[in-house]
């Protein structure tokens, strides 16, 4: 182990700019000049440019207790292009900004940016500029992300139409689980540092919460096929409080029905071992990073093709409301979260 500790405050705030992002290549035309300037310039050349921003606060978003520095920085990127992916577009750059306290050395910040810069390569995307300031206390993450996408061919949440198929990508539910692990984990140890943290077997769960991925194919995936979603969001707040969203700025309501929502074996298994329904952890658990998006029952024929789609539902007039059909057949008002019978499993 490396038990080399160079303080920040030996290379200044430049100095520790300068060191991290030392070894930057730029791999998109648009990215005219990147760090080491003023500002960074973009051109997208004649494409319309796509703009998100998050802020990541330690002790709110994130535990270092169990987070590893790589990983934070790999996730730091993901959480925001996840993001420029649910408008149908294609990430370009980023621009960091931390703040950093003194607890933190040169070392680790290095393996925060190897994060960063993992999840940069695996994109294709370019970071191009951003801030460094000092912190009182906790760790402070702001990664702002710029893609691009043709004009007119970007996907809002509010543009879904009655009787689109509703879909999402991927499984859900299991970013929760591997965060109740890692939380009951760190309590043990909290009340007995001996003891060892017992994650066997769990690597599934706990690895979707804490080395996330954007669905760059998904995306890829409707341009081949010439799908255009009507509307889309990613996932990071559960599903029901996604799929509310596109009902409410669409003005419609929805049918979703329960058998329908992927969940992985493994999320399942994790979800009894703590006795909790997998489905209330598909709707409500969030940060899964995966795409809900609706879709003209045209296309029906060209999703099928593709095992990572699952379609869950449709679209109706806003008068049904947004609902959800169990696997008894009852149905239920979809709220934030989940359905009201999980909360009472005696029903």
């Amino acid at each position: 182990m490396n038990e080399t500790r160079t303080e920040i405050s030996s290379l200044g705030e430049f100095g520790l700019i300068e060191h991290l992002t030392k070894n930057i290549e730029l791999q998109n035309a648009s990215s005219i000049v990147g760090v080491g300037d003023d500002a960074a310039v973009i051109d997208h050349f004649g494409k319309q440019t796509v703009i998100t921003t998050d802020l990541l606060v330690e002790g709110v978003h994130f535990d270092l207790m169990y987070t590893p520095l790589k990983h934070l920085g790999y996730k730091s990127v993901i959480v925001n292009l996840s993001d420029i992916y649910a408008m149908n577009a294609t990430p370009t750059q980023i621009i960091l900004g931390l703040g950093i306290s003194n607890r933190f050395s040169v070392e680790s910040m290095d393996e925060f940016y190897e994060g960063v810069y993992a999840a940069c390569e695996k994109y294709g995307v370019d970071l191009v500029g951003g801030d460094t300031t000092s912190s009182q206390e906790g760790f402070i993450i702001s990664v702002t992300a710029m893609g691009e996408v043709t004009p007119d061919k970007y996907v809002k949440r509010s543009t879904a139409q009655k009787g689109d198929l509703l879909c999402v990508s991927g499984d859900l539910g299991a970013a929760y689980l591997g965060l109740l692990f890692l939380e009951r984990e760190k309590k043990i140890f909290m009340e007995n540092p001996q003891i060892q943290p017992d994650l066997e077997n769990e690597s599934y769960v706990i690895g979707r919460m804490l080395k996330p991925e954007a669905r760059k194919d998904i995306i890829e995936f409707f341009e081949k096929q010439e799908i255009m979603p009507s509307a889309m969001m990613d996932i990071s707040d559960g599903l029901s409080s996604e799929i509310l969203h596109i009902c409410k700025q669409s003005n419609l309501g929805c049918v979703l029905y329960e058998e329908k929502i992927p969940v992985a074996e493994e999320t399942k298994k994790a979800a009894f071992k703590f006795e909790i329904d997998p489905t209330a952890c598909a709707l409500s658990g969030g940060e899964d990073y995966e795409l809900v998006f609706t879709v003209s029952q045209t296309d029906f024929d060209k999703l099928v093709t593709n095992e990572q789609i699952s379609v869950v539902g449709y679209m109706t007039e806003p008068e049904q409301g947004a609902t959800i059909i169990t696997k008894g057949g009852s149905k239920h008002a979809l709220t934030a979260q989940g359905w009201n019978h999980l909360k009472n499993s005696t029903e």
